[in-house]
């Protein structure tokens, strides 16, 4: 057993705090907002993520679990993961590293003002390992802030997907050491993570040691990616809507070519959320600072293509619509940017309904977990508590978040409820078949 601080507690910080609690480590969560703190350390979940709040419930009950708002109380710990947000910069698409360098302030002056840096003989000194995504070079300038109080510094990216942040840190598809160049310091720190993950280890889970910048890459780029195979498909699906085309089958199609792979292939509104917008955006800034731009200027074609997604639902929207789209009631199911999750940051659903209100649209929205957060929000919109609310007198229907409780809606009995039957799929989710058989209008992204 390890003694562990995780340092921010928010969707990262709060998922890996419980999840090293519930591998049977002393874990003590630290984060400045108070709020957050009082409900983590109830063991209530300020977000929703599937199997969290069980987590939390357990491991404070058991004792393994706590939250304060002192740094002073992660001062024993032997291993502090720091989970902070880095947020683009305002006016900017840099990752802003303010929250990252105070944590690591914070927990440089609670380690010296406690002694928690000396160590006996054979004793390794306390551990910061870096978990938040970073810009390249982060790490190796926050180990030089450390070194000289003999703090050791690793990098250990996260690979989290909302809805299955639980599942993704117990059963990790890899995990990545990011070390120092010195060997020793290295050797430490190996050691120490071996110990945190010794479960996850012991179940063949592939590790990968790297140095820092290979780490901080591996994260970036991995998202990279993935954003381009989902602008990708979208792009197809604009040249499917122009040919006749059929952009699922298409995908079915490609994704059997093992090189390529069905996963992320669903074309769609585009992604969003607190990731992938901001992490593409702050790894070009970061190319462009390293004098290597050109080589990431693809991504800025990602992530205006996949902005565009959102106008291009609204058009398909507005070319079937019978009557002006002023005046016309929308039903809008789904506001979180993905199923699973009640988060908004960048939601492409929430931005069409918002548009679509602006526009004169009188839009009335339904999800199961983000109607709360939406009406803090102010949108301009109607939030109602279920689909048979929001599809009331509808002129059209938008499904825009995949949730199971939509992709299972019924089509005849929505018929019965709607004005018009008119449902624009912005996520492909639906059975398109069975919504014309039961007599609608069915419009996808790139559906034939």
């Amino acid at each position: 057993m390890k003694r562990i601080s995780v340092v921010g507690c928010g969707y990262l910080g709060a998922v890996h705090a419980a999840c090293m609690a519930e591998l049977g480590h002393s874990v003590v969560g630290i984060d400045t907002d108070a709020d957050r703190i009082a409900a983590l350390a109830a063991g209530r979940a300020p977000f929703f993520e599937p199997g969290l709040a069980e987590l939390l419930r357990r491991g404070v009950e058991s004792g393994r679990l706590r939250f304060s708002t002192d740094y002073a109380e992660a001062a024993d710990a032997e291993v502090h993961f720091i989970a902070v947000g880095t947020p683009q910069v305002e006016g900017g698409d840099a990752a802003d590293l303010r929250f990252i360098e105070a944590a690591a302030d914070s927990l440089l002056a609670a380690l010296s003002g406690h002694g928690g840096a000396a160590r006996g003989p054979g004793e390794d000194g306390p551990l910061v390992v870096g978990k938040s995504t970073v810009p390249v070079g982060t790490a190796a300038a926050l180990a030089e802030r450390l070194r000289p109080a003999g703090i050791g510094l690793a990098w250990n990216p996260e690979f989290l997907r909302e809805g299955f942040a639980v599942q993704d840190t117990l059963s990790p598809d890899r995990l990545v050491y990011g070390l120092d160049p010195d060997p020793e310091a290295a050797r430490r720190a190996e050691r120490s993570l071996d110990e945190v993950y010794a479960e996850l280890l012991s179940r063949e889970t592939p590790k990968v040691v790297a140095d820092y910048a290979t780490a901080e890459l591996v994260k970036t780029s991995a998202n990279a990616f993935l954003a381009t195979k989902i602008s990708f498909i979208n792009a197809m699906a604009e040249l499917c809507d122009a040919t006749g085309a059929d952009v699922a089958t298409l995908a079915e199609a490609i994704g059997h070519d093992d090189r390529i792979g069905r996963k992320f292939l669903r074309a769609g509104i585009g992604f969003g959320g607190g990731c992938l917008p901001k992490d593409i955006r702050a790894f070009a800034a970061r190319a462009e600072e390293l004098g290597a731009g050109e080589s990431l200027d693809f991504l800025r074609d990602v992530d205006a293509l996949n902005t565009r997604q959102r106008t291009r639902v609204i058009e398909l929207l507005r070319a079937r619509l019978d009557g002006p789209l002023e005046g016309a009631r929308i039903a809008v199911l789904g506001a979180a940017f993905k199923p699973d999750s009640d988060d908004i940051r960048d939601s492409p659903a929430l931005d069409v309904a918002r548009t679509l209100a602006r526009l004169g649209a009188r839009v009335r929205i339904a999800d199961p977990e983000a109607a709360d957060a939406v009406r803090r929000l102010g949108t301009g919109c109607e939030v109602v508590d279920s689909a048979a609310e929001a599809t009331a007198d509808a002129d059209a229907v938008m499904v825009l978040t995949e949730w199971p409780q939509f992709r299972s809606l019924d089509p005849a009995e929505v018929r019965e409820r709607v004005a018009h039957p008119l449902v624009v799929d912005g996520r492909n989710c639906l059975d398109a078949a069975t919504w014309r058989a039961a007599g609608w209008t069915y419009v996808g992204m790139g559906r034939r």
